[in-house]
């Protein structure tokens, strides 16, 4: 699975934003992002371990923040596709574009959380839901991105590379975080609550092929490999927490079109149409 706007191998990698080092990934960004500069003023370059921040960025309307947690939803699944690729082929630009997603990310909820009190403050009651959901979002895709690169540092420092059987375990969940991931931002961008729904199902999907990796490595014991499937044991659970964290975003979804709350309750299609009637 290619990101959107990327067709043959050598689009595959993200483009790094134009201050950073040198590089030779090459894959553009998903469609609909612009890399580099948030239109608030905060700039996403990357120096040595510190931010280059302009000045506070200051919103008239939600439509920016709204922007901003739909670039950083691509974001996440760039950084899902580039794990998954790093999986399979150990390619040192899947892991540069894999950090590189997660610093962005990281920038993104800095910059929501630094403008939120103010903003806040100042807009009407459906504003101010819509600045909350804003602020939800990109606490959970920063945590998506910090999981990725927690995966794709455990890869790089195995001594030798997973098994097909045990590499296809998590490359299977990378593509199933992706899917739910864009149907996330979709659902944002056209505020469909059929899409929320989707994702609330595929949440299992990863769970069921977490606890299989579980079931198989713990039950069965690893041998001679105990040191790399402890390693896999535990990317199999960041996959999997990744999901939860995507599952929120579906809930939050939910809870932005409908006005109506579907966390900490049974995930049921009844619960969805009532938050529909309620809109």
């Amino acid at each position: 699975m290619y990101p959107s706007g990327a067709g043959s191998r050598s689009q595959r990698f993200r483009l790094p934003a134009p201050a950073c080092a040198p590089s030779t990934a090459v894959r553009q960004p998903s469609e609909g992002r612009t890399s580099a500069i948030l239109r608030s003023g905060h700039s996403l370059a990357i120096g040595e371990g510190s931010m280059r921040k302009k000045s506070a960025p200051t919103w008239d309307s939600t439509k920016e923040p709204t922007e901003i947690a739909l670039r950083a939803c691509l974001i996440a699944k760039d950084a899902a596709f580039n794990a998954q690729d790093y999986i399979a082929t150990r390619s040192q630009m899947a892991l540069i574009a894999v950090q590189q997603c997660e610093k962005e990310l990281d920038q993104i909820e800095r910059q929501i959380d630094e403008s939120m009190p103010a903003a806040i403050t100042e807009v009407t009651e459906p504003e101010a839901r819509e600045l909350l959901g804003c602020m939800k979002f990109t606490i959970d895709l920063e945590r998506v991105g910090d999981l990725m690169w927690s995966v794709a540092r455990r890869i790089q420092n195995l001594p030798s590379p997973l098994n097909s059987k045990e590499a296809s375990y998590l490359t299977s969940m990378a593509e199933t975080l992706q899917e739910m991931l864009t149907r996330v931002h979709q659902g944002f961008l056209s505020r469909d609550l059929e899409l929320a729904e989707s994702v609330l199902r595929m949440d299992s999907k990863i769970n069921d092929a977490c606890h299989a990796v579980f079931s198989n490595y713990l039950e069965k014991g690893a041998g001679r490999r105990s040191y790399e499937v402890t390693h896999l044991l535990f990317m199999a659970q960041a996959f999997e927490r990744a999901g939860d964290h995507t599952k929120n975003l579906a809930e939050e979804l939910v809870h932005l079109v409908g006005g109506h709350s579907v966390r900490h309750v049974k995930k049921t299609r009844t619960g969805i149409l009532r938050a529909r009637r309620q809109r």
